[in-house]
């Protein structure tokens, strides 16, 4: 990698932090954060940056032991990101990405359960859940700007000959991962962070903690009941066209949230606004669905979910819901008659509030 790569890089990444903060901020607001901490307990609450966004936690307990979970989420997220982050060449994946075509790379127990979750995710989406995306990716422009010219079909269809998770070895016994050929590359960053917050929510209740949230850049578990109500956390959906607004309010309560919109990632090429969130069967961005927010018990889980029916689409989304009785699934997407209006669709486990 030289230089100007690299700068370019943090420049791209330094963006990427300042438009996760209005994320954060904006698409999935937990308003009991700054509620009153309960009478007979302690209330610890952390921020700081990880894994290229913001994690927002606040766990209730006594002091020692709200302070001690506190740590412990924190302590998993830097070693997910520790594990995960392509932008590192040390990390376990980077060092994958980058002899897996020549050997099997035997992975840690942590970046393997990651896989098996990524597995899982490419299955239950018929394949359009794939983190082996990634050299799509980067002849898009999302890791380094290629400019004001979209790719050519055969750039595009050469890049696809390198993606698929069915085109990756996976050895279950050794765990170790081979690429079928050169030129293929994981990125995690579409199950990462979910996995996280989930092993973060598991972690924390192991130890005793029954109340609180967990939030890394807008992925989000709530355990136990809201500190004021005695009943359901509020979150809000951020208007994906008005950026300063909610769209819908939702009630939850020992659950997890994800959301995936068109307004996190993007490049704009000659004026058009495209989306990092991509269909690997065509090579091309997806067009007219604006945001996905999942529901459901796990957070790893309701992670891929979102970006796989945003992929996918509605009918994908009902069809999740009808197997997953737990999950709940809110779209807001362009109206296929009328594209400058927009419309929502609502499936499954939803306790919808309030709606614009």
């Amino acid at each position: 990698m030289d230089g100007n790569t690299k700068n370019n890089e943090k420049i791209i990444s330094h963006k990427y932090y300042r438009i996760t903060l209005m994320v954060i901020f904006f698409c999935a607001v937990v308003l009991t954060y700054f509620l009153p901490q309960k009478s007979n307990t302690a209330k610890a609450e952390r921020k700081f940056p990880v894994m290229g966004t913001f994690a927002h936690t606040v766990v209730y307990g006594s002091p020692e032991l709200a302070a001690q979970a506190a740590a412990a989420i924190r302590d998993i997220f830097f070693k997910v990101e520790k594990t995960c982050n392509i932008f590192d060449p040390e990390s376990e994946l980077s060092r994958l990405n980058a002899s897996a075509s020549v050997k099997p790379f035997k992975c840690s127990p942590l970046l393997w359960s990651m896989f098996n979750s990524a597995r899982r995710a490419y299955d239950t989406s018929g394949g359009a859940f794939d983190v082996s995306a990634r050299p799509l990716m980067l002849l898009w422009g999302f890791y380094r700007k290629r400019g004001d010219t979209l790719p050519a079909r055969a750039e595009i269809d050469k890049a696809r000959t390198g993606v698929g998770l069915n085109k990756v070895i996976f050895d279950d016994k050794n765990r170790t991962v081979r690429f079928s050929q050169p030129g293929m590359s994981i990125d995690m960053g579409g199950i990462a962070k979910g996995a996280a917050v989930q092993l973060a929510a598991e972690k924390i209740s192991s130890m005793g903690i029954r109340d609180g949230v967990i939030d890394l850049g807008g992925n989000m578990y709530c355990l136990g009941a809201s500190p004021r109500s005695g009943k359901y956390y509020i979150i809000g959906v951020r208007d994906p066209l008005a950026h300063n607004r909610v769209c819908a309010r939702l009630a939850m309560r020992d659950q997890a949230v994800a959301t995936s919109g068109n307004y996190e990632r993007y490049v704009s090429i000659n004026g058009h606004h495209y989306t990092h969130i991509m269909n690997p069967e065509t090579g091309m961005p997806v067009e007219d669905m604006l945001s996905v927010t999942v529901i459901c018990g796990d957070a790893g889980k309701a992670d891929f979910l979102s970006t796989s029916v945003f992929i996918n689409g509605a009918a994908f989304a009902e069809r999740i819901c009808k197997t997953n009785p737990d999950t709940g699934i809110f779209i807001v997407r362009r109206n296929p008659d009328d594209r400058s209006r927009t419309e929502t669709r609502k499936f499954g486990n939803l306790k919808i509030l309030a709606e614009k």
